[in-house]
């Protein structure tokens, strides 16, 4: 009885081995910069920085986001860095608020409505997850320098709003060069003057 004991011990061990390998891989969410992250027409406000966390804390139920007008949820997603992004899930209920389609753009700050009528760099067609197993792979070598990810679930599975759990989202993070930052904030917002050097700097060397 106690050989036996001991076997069962050891499996146990390998596969809380196994998940604590997997929650690491999903830790992305720790390089979220939660301070501008942003999650349009949720009904609570501030309920949609609560699904990105710990993959071994998807399954906690209380913490969760709802649409509010319609079935669509966008949401804006700046890291504190660089990610190559290699992987989504996505946690909802076995009804028809579960998201039935998800649609991301990369490095497109402060993304609207209007906006999600562009083409998307990836789209998926969803399956019900209650347990937070399925994975999406993403495209990486199109995701391998993010430094802005919009998550656009655009219908559901029938229901008039859509509830989301967990958003897991695996993959590899470095440091932001200086650089790399900038290019990302000029997208957001011009400078203007930068366009008043440009006008300036012509006459200069007219003159000189």
């Amino acid at each position: 009885m106690a050989h036996g004991h001991g076997r069962c011990s050891c499996c146990c061990g390998e596969e809380a081995a196994a998940g604590g390998e997997r929650g690491a891989a999903w830790g992305l969410y720790l390089r979220i910069d939660r301070q501008r992250l942003q999650c349009l027409n949720e009904r609570r406000e501030g309920s949609g920085a609560l699904v990105f966390r710990a993959w071994e804390e998807r399954g906690d139920r209380t913490q969760f986001v709802e649409s509010d007008d319609d079935e669509e949820l966008l949401f804006n997603i700046p890291f504190t860095g660089n990610v190559k992004l290699k992987g989504v899930i996505v946690m909802g209920e076995d009804d028809g608020t579960h998201p039935a389609e998800m649609r991301l753009f990369k490095n497109i700050p402060h993304m609207s409505f209007d906006d999600t009528a562009r083409e998307p760099d990836q789209t998926f067609s969803l399956s019900r997850d209650l347990t937070g197993e399925l994975e999406y792979p993403t495209k990486i070598a199109r995701f391998s320098n993010v430094c802005h990810l919009s998550i656009h679930f655009s219908k559901n599975f029938g229901a008039e709003t859509t509830k989301i759990f967990y958003i897991g989202l695996k993959g590899e993070w470095t440091e932001a060069h200086r650089h790399e930052v900038t290019i990302c904030n000029y997208e957001a917002s011009a400078n203007p003057a930068d366009h008043k050097l440009e006008q300036i700097t012509p006459q200069t060397h007219f003159i000189s």
